[in-house]
């Protein structure tokens, strides 16, 4: 067995191992679990929501947000859409910091241009709701739900721009819907999750042979992704170091490192 064989045998043994482990709270199991799963994603927006009415008609998993040409991208975990075009981003986050008040202002912000073509009137913008679920009660009230809609500090009237920021504390431990659905989160067993429509989809996901192969798979994606932006933030670094000591313009350092035309532009864009 070659040193290649004998590494790919050892990283598909620790996904195995990282898989026994996963919740739906972490990034790379959600991803998978809400993977064409629009009856799951409508449940979970209608208990964090509140609306039981609630009817999605597209969900997309991982759904790549860039439609401003060197804007910072970003990739919605899910997204979602109803019946009333209302926009919808589910977003789950372990760490503190990575919930920050600026990250939700600015997936706000993408959701909104991404919903607004030229010539229309900003009245015709949908009303948005980003949601994050994190790990830890970050605002430390031990609620379970943390509502972020802007008021007028004047009169004390709300702001109806009809966006709408949520944190979801995963931590609360109630006896209601949330508290249920919450608790599912944090559940690497599925015969522990109250939940059956998440419970099903993680039992497929963990012991289905189908369903072990579609995480595995995904997993090694993420290993290439990785791999692949440490490749490119290297060369951006050529190129600014290029730039910088021998005063190329970006067009001649991207050319002097042989870089092909067509992927020219990706880096012009991350300049």
């Amino acid at each position: 067995m070659t040193e290649q064989e004998l590494q790919r045998q050892k990283d598909h043994e620790e996904d195995l191992a990282r898989l026994r482990g996963f919740r739906p709270v972490d990034d790379t199991f959600m991803r998978v679990l809400f993977r064409d799963n629009l009856p799951l994603a409508e449940f979970v927006l209608r208990i964090i929501i509140g609306k039981n009415d609630l009817r999605l008609t597209k969900e997309e998993a991982q759904k790549d947000m860039s439609r401003l040409v060197g804007a910072r991208g970003i990739c919605l975990d899910v997204h979602g859409v109803d019946d009333q075009n209302r926009q919808y981003d589910l977003e789950v986050q372990r760490a503190d910091s990575g919930a920050r008040p600026e990250r939700a202002r600015y997936h706000a912000s993408v959701l909104d241009v991404e919903n607004l073509n030229a010539g229309q009137q900003f009245e015709e913008l949908p009303t948005t709701y980003i949601i994050f679920i994190t790990e830890n009660d970050i605002w430390g009230a031990g609620a379970a739900l943390y509502p972020m809609d802007r008021i007028n500090a004047v009169i004390g009237q709300p702001f109806d721009d009809r966006q709408h920021i949520l944190y979801v504390n995963a931590s609360y431990e109630g006896s209601d819907p949330l508290g249920i659905l919450m608790h599912d989160f944090l559940c690497s067993d599925p015969d522990d999750m109250k939940t059956p429509l998440l419970a099903e989809k993680a039992r497929y996901l963990k012991t289905d042979p189908k369903g072990v192969a579609l995480m595995c798979k995904a997993m090694e994606d993420l290993r290439e992704e990785s791999i692949n932006r440490g490749k490119e933030a290297a060369i951006l670094m050529s190129i600014k170091n290029l730039m910088t000591t021998l005063k190329l313009t970006k067009q001649q350092a991207m050319d002097a490192l042989l870089i092909p035309l067509a992927d020219q532009a990706k880096y012009l864009a991350k300049l």
